[in-house]
């Protein structure tokens, strides 16, 4: 298949920016999936191709954090275990079903985070130093984690909202580790699912490696500006980001 260099160009450009918006709160996948249909994919390989930058871009952001000391590495397998465990059955079905029956959701989703947002700030912008829980403690949590999973692994636009909501939300972490915390969750489920569309041949290579290094700048970047700035600058960016994601969700 042969590719535009121009709208390849774009694509890398788009992909800077969101992996800059998922480093600090979700729904880049909102700017890189509609752009990798009109490069001329179809919706499920478009799907399965932008997980090639959303590894990349995960790599590249739990390195970040963890150099930073921003991450919580102790935390990682009881919040993995539930979020794999999702992911594995949200890769498998997006593999064999269409995406169409997830705009509700993602509306839902995003319309619920702004209003928490908006009216409870505190719930998911804990204050940094507040007791974090185990998921083994809240299975409020653990169930976000797990439903988390489903959706990345089915669709990966906006999950950053449901694995923030679990991880600042339910487990109490400020949102710069809930957002290091985050981003381990993606590249594990994602990973997963990766492997799940190889195996369904629904990848493009080349519009997904040019994806990918777009994602790793932003990612670069996202990290650097998240670990520099209060806390309260991320809350306001995640809440303008699910009004953004809603538009994004009712336009495409």
């Amino acid at each position: 298949m042969e590719y535009d260099i121009v709208l390849l160009a774009v694509l890398a450009i788009l992909g800077m920016i969101a992996g800059w918006i998922n480093t600090l709160a979700g729904g880049g996948s909102n700017l890189t999936l509609p752009m990798l249909m009109v490069l001329g994919l179809p919706p499920d390989v478009a799907n399965g191709t932008n997980r090639v930058g959303v590894i990349m871009q995960g790599a590249v952001a739990v390195q970040g954090f963890h150099k930073y000391g921003k991450l919580d590495t102790q935390s990682i397998w009881p919040i993995l275990i539930p979020n794999l465990m999702g992911g594995c059955i949200g890769a498998v079905a997006a593999a064999v079903m269409p995406n169409v029956a997830l705009k509700p959701l993602l509306l839902g989703t995003v319309l619920t985070m702004s209003a928490i947002i908006l009216i409870r700030p505190g719930f998911i912008a804990p204050e940094p130093g507040t007791p974090v829980r185990s998921p083994n403690e809240h299975r409020g949590a653990w169930w976000g984690l797990f439903i988390a999973g489903i959706y990345g692994g089915f669709v990966q636009a906006s999950v950053g909202f449901i694995l923030l909501a679990a991880l600042a939300g339910g487990l109490r972490y400020d949102l710069v580790r809930a957002n290091a915390l985050k981003m381990v969750c993606t590249l594990a489920f994602t990973s997963v699912s990766l492997a799940i569309f190889i195996w369904f041949d629904l990848i493009e290579w080349v519009p997904g490696l040019v994806l990918a290094g777009g994602t790793m700048i932003g990612t670069y970047a996202g990290v650097r500006f998240a670990v520099s700035v209060k806390q309260s600058t991320i809350k306001w960016f995640l809440f303008a980001m699910t009004l953004v994601s809603c538009v994004a969700a009712l336009v495409f």
